[in-house]
């Protein structure tokens, strides 16, 4: 049941060492491939960062943030089409990496492995690091692989605390 990967999911900071399997990988992938996206348009790229040396250097690119580099695996979500901005006002490139990157980290829950969404990383040395075309963009990254820690309690606001009925 979703509900239950959705309630089971947790921002995973400490990763086993053990690689993914590339049968997991591939369905995560496939997962994130049928995303929806504005009109369609499909503008994403995932780069899969495996690379021992790559890995290495992306506690400093992110930050300081250690457990990124002992992922056995990062997924960069890029974007192209920034231009697109929907009748709404919103960024579509945006909002279609974010929803694919949650496709991702739920399919990660159902296989028994973890990832936290990373937004606090140096854009210009991740683009060089993967050698970012300059029409896109890098949404956010996902270490991803097998949590060596427990999932903790989580404050979590209540439902009347986020519901509105018909207005606000």
């Amino acid at each position: 049941m979703l509900l239950e990967a959705i309630k089971n999911r947790y921002s995973v900071r400490k990763f086993k060492d053990k690689p993914v399997e590339q049968e997991k990988l591939d369905i995560i992938l496939e997962a994130a491939r049928l995303a929806p996206s504005a009109s369609n348009k499909q503008t994403w790229k995932f780069v899969i960062i495996r690379n021992i040396e790559k890995r290495k250097q992306l506690t400093e690119i992110c930050r300081g943030q250690k457990f990124v580099s002992e992922a056995p695996i990062t997924i960069a979500i890029c974007n192209t089409n920034f231009d697109y901005v929907m009748t709404c006002g919103m960024n579509a490139p945006v909002i279609d990496g974010a929803i694919a990157a949650e496709h991702i980290v739920l399919q990660a829950v159902e296989l028994d492995l973890g990832s936290c969404w990373i937004g606090s990383f140096y854009h210009d040395q991740m683009a060089k690091l993967i050698n970012l075309p300059d029409d896109y963009k890098i949404v956010g990254l996902l270490p991803l692989g097998y949590p060596d820690v427990e999932k903790g309690k989580r404050s979590l606001k209540s439902i009347d605390e986020v519901v509105v009925w018909d207005s606000f």
